[in-house]
């Protein structure tokens, strides 16, 4: 770890009663989807600017399936962090993390190797959630939802939706304002001054999320993110935009006595 435990523990429990009321990114069930409601009002979803990987398939599977790219980016970001050999313990593949082999035997895939491509594997994820935005009526969070935690497990209308469900919903909801914050994609994505700084690493999700939660609304407009790595870490990170957005975030950080970042990353 990068920082001790016992420095971990007093930072985020010091912080975490601020915490609730002030994050950007909502995180009850009702809030999530009236943001999502907000975000699928613009019908293909802001304009991407950025320089992705595999950026061309994000795009052409957009065009084909009618969703967003940035939308579909978001996916990937919070799923592979963008790494098209990425898999899991549950057996998820690629980019969009295409369970083998049930969802991706449904999507007509009938080799673990197709899903190693990134085109394949982008237009299965992205096929794949249009046919759950189907089956929900365009409700984006539950649709979400449903991709994570199987479309048997949330309901299509009424009901409680699963945590798991409405934790996943608010874990893209959270990729996608990060990457909007910056400009239509996130320092991961762009070249230029742009970057991070890996402040602490997490082998837990939740871990992560309420590092992020505890701290966003203290450090205001320096921005934190927290992101899947490929074997399962979680990466809590300082994005900037240029130098002075960096020195800025490493005062703020500074003054909580958060000082022992591990490195810059490009």
């Amino acid at each position: 770890m990068i920082r001790t435990a016992a420095a971990l523990i007093a930072v985020v429990v010091s912080v975490s009663v601020q915490a609730a009321a002030s994050l950007d990114t909502p995180t009850k069930a009702s809030d999530l989807e009236y943001a999502w409601q907000l975000f699928a009002k613009e019908a293909s979803g802001p304009e991407v600017t950025a320089v992705f990987p595999y950026g061309k398939c994000f795009k052409a599977a957009a065009q084909v399936h009618g969703l967003p790219e940035i939308l579909l980016l978001a996916v990937a970001r919070g799923e592979s962090a963008f790494d098209p050999l990425a898999r899991s313990s549950a057996n998820a593949y690629g980019l969009m993390q295409i369970l083998w082999p049930g969802t991706a035997r449904h999507l007509g895939i009938e080799s673990r190797k197709q899903l190693l491509d990134p085109c394949t594997n982008v237009d299965a994820g992205a096929r794949y959630l249009r046919e759950l935005l189907n089956r929900y009526g365009g409700n984006l969070h539950r649709a979400l939802g449903a991709y994570n935690y199987g479309p048997a497990r949330v309901p299509v209308s009424g009901g409680v939706l699963p945590a798991g469900a409405v934790r996943y919903s608010g874990y893209i909801k959270r990729h996608l304002d990060n990457m909007l914050a910056s400009g239509t994609g996130s320092a991961a994505g762009r070249s230029g001054p742009g970057g991070k700084l890996l402040l602490i690493r997490f082998k837990r999700r939740y871990r992560a999320a309420a590092y992020v939660d505890s701290l966003q609304p203290i450090l205001g407009d320096v921005r934190l993110d927290w992101r899947r790595r490929p074997g399962g870490w979680f990466d809590v990170l300082m994005v900037y935009d240029n130098a002075s957005q960096m020195a800025k975030g490493k005062r703020r950080l500074s003054q909580l006595g958060i000082t022992d970042w591990q490195r810059r990353i490009r």
